[in-house]
Formats: structure tokens, C-alpha cells, sequence
């Protein structure tokens, strides 16, 4: 599989909101999008996620779950 890195800025004020759905919905990656490991700023409002799949297009699906609270950023990992 692929590895990506994900940057995630989270959108002022949406902090504890993307919480919220996080705590009570998960990740919600779509089947075949997986997550290794991840670390967040010691600001707070940057977390850094390294992940994996075959088809790039999930993460682009999975944004779109998100993108109310977050602005994404993929770098493709050789």
C-alpha cells in the first residue's frame, strides 16, 4: 500500500466541535483508507496523520466528512 501524510488545520473555533463527532462517530474512514499513527501540534490546531491505502480517492471522500471543521492537506510519502 501507499503511505500518504495527511495535514489536518483545524478551522478556527471548530476545535471541540470536530471533537464532539469525533468522539461520538470516530474517524469514519471509508473501507480500504487506514490510519498508522498520528501527532498534533503543541498548538493544538495541527495534527499530522500518517496513513495508507491503494486508492487515493478515499481520502477525498473521507475529507468531504470533515472539511466543516478542517483543511486538508495530502502528501504522497515515496
Amino acid at each position: 500500500m501507499k503511505k500518504y501524510m495527511v495535514v489536518e488545520k483545524f478551522k478556527p473555533g471548530c476545535i471541540e466541535a470536530n471533537y464532539e463527532r469525533y468522539n461520538t462517530q470516530g474517524r469514519m474512514f471509508p473501507d480500504g483508507l487506514h490510519y498508522l499513527n498520528s501527532w498534533v501540534n503543541k498548538e493544538l490546531n495541527v495534527c499530522y496523520q500518517l496513513m495508507e491505502s491503494n486508492n487515493i480517492e478515499l481520502f477525498y471522500e473521507w475529507f468531504k466528512k470533515w472539511d466543516d471543521f478542517v483543511d486538508f492537506e495530502l502528501v504522497p510519502l515515496d
